[in-house]
C-alpha cells in the first residue's frame, strides 16, 4: 500500500524502487540487509534535512523578517518525527511481507498516526511561534498592546488544531465520526455534572477574553477579595496574580463572575488629595496662601489644569485652620507620580515659608487665673 499520492506519484512505490535498487548494487538480497537499507537511508535523510534546515535557519537569522524563523523552528522536529515513522514503518512492512507475521498488520495505522501526528505537530508549534511574535512585536510599537486577544486567539487556534487531528485520526482508524460525535454529545452531559466547576472556570475564562476587564500586566485589586497584583497569565481555568510581594495568586476563573474588579492600570490621571493646616495666629494670611497654592498648581507642568482643580479653606480644626489642596497628574506612573507629589508638597511649604506662616501641629493652650483660693478641709477623725 502506498505512503502517499500526490499526482499519480507514490512515494512508498519509489522508496521501494529506490530501496531495490541499492540492494541489487550492493549484492544484499536479505529481507534483513533491506530493512537495514531502509533505516540507513531514514537516518541519512534526517541528517541532510538537519543540515540545510540548520545552513537555512543561520541565512533567515540575518534576515529582518522573523516570521521566516518561525516557519524553519515550527518545522524541525516535526520534520524528523516524519522521516523516522516513514522510515520505520517502510521497514516494518519489508520484514512483514517476508515474515507474515499478524504482528505487523499494525504498521499502516501507526503509519497514519504518525503522519497525522507529525502535520498537527507542525501547526501547532508554527502557531505558537507566530503569536509570539505578534506579541514581541505589538509590545515593541505599543505599551500597551492588546497581548490577551493574541494570547486567546493562538489558544483556540490550536485547540481546534488537536481536535481536527483527533478526528482525523479517529476516522482514519476506522471509527465513524458521527458516532464518537453523537457518544460525546451523551456522555457530554454526564462529563457537564461531573465536571461543572471545570467548565465554570473554563467559560470564566473566555469571558475574561470577550470582555477584556483586564490584560496581561495589568494591575488589579478587587474590594471584594483580598485580591491585589499584576496579572502574569489568564489560562483556560487559573488566573495567576503576582502580589507586591511578589508571591503568586492562583484565582478560579469563575471568581471573577461573581466579584467587583478594579484595574487602576487602566486611570487617566493620578490624584493629589491633601489637607494642611496653618496656625491660627497666621489666619490673616491664609487667604494669600490659598491663592498662590492655586497658581503654582496651574502653571506646574505635571498638573492637567483640565481636570478639576480645587485649594479651599476647609475648617476650623482644633488646632489649626485647614485648607485642602485637589488636583490631578498627567502621568499614571506611581514612581513619576510620587516624584510630582513630593515636588508639589514642597512648594506649597516654600509658600507658607515665603508668606511668614507655620504649618500647625497639635497644641494645647491652658489659661492660669489671677488668684487661686485654697480650701484647707479638715477630715473628721
Amino acid at each position: 500500500m502506498p505512503l502517499f499520492c500526490l499526482g499519480g506519484f507514490e512515494l512508498d512505490a519509489s522508496f521501494n524502487d529506490l530501496v531495490n535498487q541499492i540492494t541489487a548494487w550492493t549484492g544484499a538480497n536479505s529481507w534483513v540487509a533491506r530493512v537495514f537499507i531502509v533505516v540507513l537511508l531514514a537516518l541519512a535523510l534526517d541528517l541532510i534535512q538537519r543540515l540545510v534546515l540548520k545552513r537555512l535557519s543561520h541565512r533567515v537569522q540575518r534576515s529582518s523578517n522573523p516570521w521566516d524563523d518561525a516557519l524553519l523552528h515550527a518545522l524541525q522536529r516535526p520534520f524528523t518525527l516524519l522521516i523516522w515513522v516513514l522510515g520505520l514503518t517502510l521497514a516494518a512492512d519489508i520484514a512483514g511481507r517476508e515474515t507474515a507475521a499478524t504482528v505487523f498488520n499494525i504498521v499502516e495505522p501507526i503509519r497514519t498516526v504518525g503522519v497525522i501526528s507529525a502535520i498537527a505537530w507542525f501547526l501547532v508549534r508554527l502557531i505558537s511561534n507566530f503569536q509570539q511574535n505578534l506579541v514581541e512585536q505589538g509590545l515593541q510599537q505599543d505599551e500597551n498592546y492588546d497581548r490577551s486577544t493574541v494570547e486567546a486567539i493562538g489558544k483556540l487556534v490550536r485547540l481546534s488544531i488537536v481536535i481536527t487531528a483527533a478526528l482525523v485520526i479517529l476516522q482514519s482508524l476506522g471509527f465513524s465520526i458521527s458516532g464518537v460525535l453523537a457518544f460525546g454529545g451523551v456522555g457530554g452531559i454526564a462529563v457537564g455534572f461531573a465536571a461543572k466547576d471545570l467548565l465554570a472556570n473554563f467559560f470564566g475564562g473566555l469571558m475574561i477574553y470577550l470582555d477584556r476587564p483586564f490584560f496581561v500586566g495589568d494591575w488589579i485589586k478587587s474590594p471584594d477579595r483580598d485580591i491585589e497584583g499584576t496579572v502574569e497569565d489568564i489560562g483556560w481555568r487559573l488566573t495567576r496574580i503576582r502580589s507586591f510581594d511578589k508571591r503568586p495568586i492562583y484565582v478560579p476563573n469563575s471568581t471573577f463572575a461573581n466579584i467587583a474588579v478594579v484595574n487602576p492600570s487602566r486611570m487617566t490621571h493620578r490624584r493629589i488629595y491633601e489637607t494642611i493646616g496653618v496656625r491660627y495666629d497666621d489666619a490673616d494670611k491664609l487667604q494669600a496662601i490659598i491663592h498662590d497654592v492655586r497658581e503654582m498648581l496651574q502653571t506646574h507642568p505635571e498638573i492637567d489644569t483640565r481636570q478639576t482643580l480645587m485649594v479651599n479653606f476647609n475648617s476650623f480644626a482644633p488646632s489649626s485652620l485647614d485648607f485642602f489642596v485637589y488636583s490631578f497628574t498627567k502621568t499614571t506612573n506611581w514612581v513619576k507620580f510620587h516624584e510630582v507629589k513630593q515636588d508639589v508638597l514642597f512648594k506649597i511649604n516654600d509658600i507658607i515659608s515665603r508668606h511668614g506662616a507655620e504649618i500647625a501641629f497639635p497644641t494645647s493652650t491652658v489659661r492660669v487665673a489671677d488668684s487661686l483660693k485654697i480650701h484647707n478641709i479638715e477630715q473628721p477623725e
